[in-house]
């Protein structure tokens, strides 16, 4: 089960990327996008719905093994937050892209409450909470983006 849980919890492995593994871990999660996009939209949120759960309960799980708290090497908070992001959105370079580019610029400044599910719940759920808010705020300025395009 260790292995099963590292494995998830790191996405593959990308956790463990000696620089950025946020980064590289979202970069991870396109080919998981590009394969959910086929689902139609019910599908596809009912798929994130379950992730999210998961995602939840791999990374408190990995915590546990790493010993640390909201360990660079979990990154599949990041993979939820870059799919949240690209909800109900048709895949091409641009919205690929752009979609990185907000997940990316989201997570990072944690905007509140972002920021408060980052400093005040220190479990899977604090792990993954404030990437789903940088998913929905990506997912929203990506949809207004592409529609002003």
């Amino acid at each position: 089960m260790r292995k099963f849980v590292v494995l998830f919890a790191s996405w593959f492995g990308t956790g463990f990327s000696p620089f950025a593994s946020g980064t590289v871990g979202t970069l991870a999660a396109i080919p998981f996008y590009l394969v959910l996009s086929t689902l139609s939209l019910p599908l596809y949120l009912l798929t994130l719905l379950a992730f999210f759960f998961f995602s939840c309960w791999a990374a408190g799980q990995a915590e546990e093994i790493f010993g640390e708290k909201d360990s660079g090497k979990i990154v599949i908070d990041e993979v939820i937050g870059y799919l949240i992001t690209m909800t109900a959105v048709s895949p091409s370079w641009l919205s690929i892209t752009a979609g990185f580019l907000l997940f990316r610029f989201f997570d990072i400044t944690k905007i509140p409450p972002a920021r408060y599910f980052d400093r005040n719940l220190k479990n899977g759920y604090g792990v993954v909470l404030d990437d789903v808010i940088a998913g929905i705020y990506a997912c929203l300025s990506l949809h207004l983006l592409l529609r002003f395009l």
